[in-house]
């Protein structure tokens, strides 16, 4: 029931606003239509106003969930008209503020003190509104200038509302859809969930904003400020004070002499090195959020300022490889590796033809090529290659959500810097090279350290291991079990899966050796002042990794 009344609410101020005429021709206009009788007309002050200003105050009115999706729509510039991208800005980080007085009392209740103990000094007029919390100015005892970021009052019933309208609409889908099964709308739905819990949690927040900072520590591309660790709690949080100018200011970035072109350039790089190298990226980098250092001694090497971390994106490592896999199938135009990289990623059945995808790929990418480089938007290329492949059932992955969509805000801040970037040439480099590392002999053998200890610490327990595994042969008594990826890698190459089987026995007879060895005579022989049990053990240990190490798709 309340799902529907919250339809209904969200339908209504769609119409109070004058913006059913921009649904028209999608399922949402029929239910449109028949609630207009049942709502007053606009007011005169509404209707005067632009497109753009009704769609803003609706979204705003809406709730967190609304404005965020406004905020995503207000980078893309190629997409939306200039009138509308210019008002959804103002979401940013103008919505309408809650009273200081409120806030003051918010803080004192997540930090369990008076506000003139914690502080020196609290502004009661917000720096800054958004839709899930506002910032206030303030000053340390003893001075040092600081920030601080409260929630809004009741936001986790408004979010709740609309995550249980979402849960709703998925759980409809589930049922009428005849790719439900693909789509996977309780999974999106759960990630959106998952998203907003993690924002209305200011201490995870600021542990994104801590782990960020030691990533970049030191860096002249990125700054991440200081979090007040003694000030922080689950709802209101304070961070080190810092100036800079908001990527979209254009007219402010020229006036400062910053140079536009190496900052659009910079912002791609920085973006696939947290994505590619750290594993850990700022999933919500709309203007908003990034600022730029004022320095006037960096203007010929401008640095970014990080702000807002409640959002954070990680991939897992077989999700890291597949999609920088796709991006490098892209930048080389083989659409055959395209088409490979999809299924053996387990994205598409096994039984989809390859060649049918293939072609699909290139009727996709193709248009694109006829284009300068710098017109090229690569999110905008893997969106419709994806949208592509949902006719040829493609499992939809709601990991990488956040990842599209702050490929998008990356690439429209760096459009607004530099109209002229060529996004493919700056990524294609940082990805070459961070590939070359990921999979070079030094990480293979840093890997290995890592995992040295675990495996040493494993190695007494082979041998019962290994005598139980061949009693259960002799007897006839070993149960086989397989999951769908095992089968679908021996289906990929059996070849790999023999020379894997080798490495496993080989590695574990070593480990094996070693360990009678050790047993038998810890003072034995040495080679280079180490046990040759020990030698023996390293190389065990590295057959067994050489074993497990996932292969690279061929």
């Amino acid at each position: 029931m309340r799902p529907a009344l919250r339809a209904w609410r969200i339908g209504r101020v769609l119409l109070r606003y004058r913006l059913d005429t921009l649904l028209d021709d999608t399922p949402a206009e029929r239910w449109l239509r028949l609630m207009r009788p049942l709502v007053p007309r606009a007011s005169g002050e509404v209707a005067r106003l632009g497109r753009g200003a009704r769609l803003r105050l609706a979204l705003q009115e809406l709730g967190p969930i609304f404005v965020k999706f406004g905020q995503v729509l207000s980078t893309r510039r190629d997409l939306v008209p200039a009138d509308i991208a210019d008002e959804l800005a103002l979401l940013q980080d103008r919505v309408a503020p809650f009273p200081g007085a409120q806030a003051q009392a918010l803080v004192e209740q997540a930090l369990g003190r008076p506000i003139a103990e914690l502080y020196e000094a609290f502004d009661p007029q917000p720096l800054a509104s958004a839709s899930i919390a506002q910032v206030h100015a303030a000053r340390l005892p003893g001075g040092r200038e600081v920030v601080v970021k409260v929630l809004r009052p009741d936001i986790g019933a408004q979010i709740a509302a609309d995550i249980a309208l979402l849960a709703w609409l998925a759980q409809l889908v589930e049922r009428t859809h005849p790719n439900a099964d693909k789509i996977r709308p309780r999974a999106i739905v759960a990630e959106i969930e998952n998203t907003l819990a993690a924002e209305l949690d200011l201490q995870r927040e600021a542990g994104n904003a801590s782990l960020l900072r030691r990533n970049w520590a030191g860096s002249p591309d990125l700054y991440v400020p200081e979090v007040i660790w003694s000030h922080t709690g689950e709802r209101a949080l304070t961070m080190e004070r810092v100036r800079g100018i908001p990527a979209d200011d254009i007219a402010a970035l020229d006036a400062a002499g910053i140079d536009r072109r190496a900052l659009a350039a910079k912002g791609v790089r920085v973006f696939y090195q947290q994505v590619f190298r750290d594993n850990f990226f700022h999933a919500d980098a709309h203007a908003g959020n990034i600022w730029v250092d004022p320095d006037p001694q960096r203007r010929a090497n401008p640095r970014f300022i990080a702000l807002d971390f409640g959002i954070m994106g990680q991939l897992s490592r077989e999700d890291q490889y597949w999609l920088a896999e796709n991006f490098m199938a892209i930048f080389n135009r083989d659409y055959r590796r395209i088409a490979e990289l999809h299924v053996q990623a387990g994205w598409m059945p096994a039984h989809i033809r390859l060649d049918e995808l293939e072609a699909a790929a290139r009727a996709v990418c193709e248009p694109y090529f006829t284009r300068p480089l710098a017109q090229i938007s690569l999110a905008e290329v893997l969106s419709k290659l994806f949208r592509t492949a949902q006719r040829y059932e493609l499992t939809l992955q709601p990991q990488l959500i956040l990842l599209q969509k702050t490929l998008l805000n990356i690439e429209g801040v760096g459009r607004q810097l530099d109209p002229d970037l060529d996004i493919w040439a700056v990524a294609r480099p940082v990805l070459e090279q961070i590939l070359a590392e990921r999979y070079s002999p030094q990480r293979l053998l840093a890997e290995f350290r890592r995992r040295l200890p675990e495996l040493v610490t494993h190695a007494p327990e082979m041998p019962g291991l290994v005598y139980a595994w061949l009693q259960q042969q002799v007897q006839g008594r070993h149960e086989l079990q397989m999951r769908s990826a095992d089968v679908r890698a021996i289906a990929q190459g059996l070849l790999g899966l023999q020379r894997r089987v080798v490495a496993s026995i080989l590695g574990v007879g070593l480990l094996i050796v070693a360990a009678v060895l050790y047993v038998m005579d810890a003072g034995g022989p040495r080679l280079l002042a180490l046990p040759v049990s020990t030698w023996i053990a390293g190389l065990g240990g590295l057959w067994a990794l050489l074993a497990a190490w996932p292969p690279r798709p061929r």
